[in-house]
């Protein structure tokens, strides 16, 4: 569904992706983990059209489509839910759903895609008046991630959803990205937290430096003495 090949990202003289290659089959939930630093967040802003590639291939079902502006990259199925939910806190709940249902793609069907979402997040439906910016980081994130749903994604990349929110509400989080998958979403899991992404995911990258220096199976990664010395701490 998603292939990316030999992706080099610069900031200025800072290179932020050297040669990073992968690739995410439709139906998948696919882990990228790493420390802070190590290029997670300049990958999914780049295959979001966010950054331009200096080199490489982004392709979406046989489309390459590095370097096209987000808008674009919207419309054709691909939603992000960034780092730090970036709602938009002066509006409602409701007005931050209806900007995220504002792509051509899913305008004709905003009242099912609501629904839908309510049925994943009620507590959105009780706070549909409030302002944004006064949910909790919880619902703040489920804002997040249901305003992405109203565009009507085929693939979402997650990016850091479980930063800083506390234990019980990560694992609602965590649990609404494998229902949302179950029903058939295909899903980019960026985070820190290795051992919950390992679990959650199939298959899953390692990066470090902007770099791909590790890939497999989440089951073979959680059983790499590497990844288990590195990041979780056995």
């Amino acid at each position: 569904m998603l292939s990316v090949a030999a992706l080099d990202v610069f900031y200025g003289d800072a290179q932020a992706l050297d040669g990073v290659s992968l690739d995410v089959e439709q139906g998948a939930i696919v882990a990228i983990v790493g420390a802070n630093g190590a290029g997670k967040t300049s990958l999914i802003r780049t295959i979001a059209g966010m950054l331009r590639p200096s080199r490489g291939a982004i392709r979406y079902r046989g489309r390459d489509i590095a370097g096209w502006p987000s808008h674009r990259v919207c419309d054709l199925g691909i939603g992000q839910v960034a780092e730090g939910r970036q709602v938009f806190p002066t509006l409602t709940v409701a007005e931050n759903l209806d900007m995220g249902a504002m792509l051509a793609r899913a305008r004709s069907r905003r009242e099912r895609n609501r629904e839908r979402v309510f049925a994943l997040f009620p507590k959105l439906q009780e706070r549909l008046r409030q302002p944004a910016g006064t949910l909790s980081g919880g619902e703040q994130q489920m804002l997040a991630i249901a305003r992405c749903l109203m565009g009507e994604p085929e693939l979402v990349m997650f990016d850091e959803p479980s930063l800083g929110l506390a234990p019980t509400v990560v694992q609602d989080v965590l649990k609404a990205i494998r229902d949302l998958n179950r029903e058939g979403l295909t899903c980019v899991l960026v985070e820190q937290n290795v051992a919950v992404s390992l679990k959650l995911a199939s298959s899953a990258y390692v990066l470090e430096n902007g770099r791909v220096t590790l890939s497999g199976s989440s089951e073979a990664l959680l059983a790499d003495d590497r990844v288990r010395q590195a990041y979780l701490g056995m």
